[in-house]
């Protein structure tokens, strides 16, 4: 029985030393800056950084010399079908996505698969007509080697079928008219979450970074 406590006592030891380790990477790590390089002045392409509180999007011009995402990411995958200007494109867990619309509705077997690599992944796509800079959204200046690489890292999360396209998932837990959702390359974790995903798109692109961040947080605290 003693044996049996012991055993118990050291797992909950162990345990509680990995929650506070991860704690602490969660706070220090992203105060690290990676990529904290003056703007130049090729760095002419627009993009920002969005987020809601919690999940950060990647938002791109729809139509630059260099791309037009409406050929790969198409309006009519919308419920409103109309044309836009922007693009916001971010990654995710799909039950966060597609099961729980609100933080009522979250599951706990939503919540641990999402946590430990056990579920599938999304892409959310969201159009806008114009993008305002505050305290949720910040422009980001890219030059053109800057923005082509952004555009490779994006590309490369999308699950493609068999001829090469993106897989729309067909469902009506789309949050407006301008969004759609696609199916996505990896599984979500505790240390690989939407905003690092987002935070390793701008490394991707040669932009300040955190060293590493599970929050929206550890983005934006670079820019401020």
């Amino acid at each position: 029985m003693k044996k049996i406590l012991k055993y118990i006592l050291k797992t909950l030891g162990v345990l509680v030393g990995l929650i506070i380790i991860y704690l602490l990477a969660v706070l220090i790590l992203p105060l690290i800056s990676v990529n904290k390089t003056p703007e130049k002045p090729i760095d002419q392409v627009e993009v920002y950084i969005k987020t809601n509180g919690v999940h950060t999007d990647i938002v791109m011009p729809v139509v630059t010399d260099q791309i037009d995402w409406s050929t790969y990411i198409p309006f009519s995958d919308t419920k409103s079908k109309q044309q836009y200007k922007y693009l916001a494109v971010g990654w995710g867990d799909k039950g966060f996505y597609l099961d729980t619309p609100e933080w009522k509705d979250l599951k706990f077997s939503t919540a641990f698969k999402a946590a430990f690599w056990l579920g599938e992944s999304a892409m959310h796509t969201t159009f806008y007509n114009e993008m305002k800079v505050d305290e949720d959204c910040k422009r980001v200046y890219m030059s053109k080697e800057e923005y082509a690489e952004l555009i490779n890292y994006i590309k490369q999360s999308f699950d493609l079928d068999q001829q090469n396209k993106i897989q729309l998932i067909k469902t009506d837990a789309v949050y407006g008219n301008n969004d759609a959702f696609y199916e996505a390359k990896g599984s979500y974790s505790l240390f690989f979450t939407c905003n690092t995903w987002a935070s390793n798109a701008l490394k991707a692109a040669n932009k300040e970074a955190p060293l590493w961040t599970a929050t929206q947080q550890g983005i934006f605290y670079h820019y401020k």
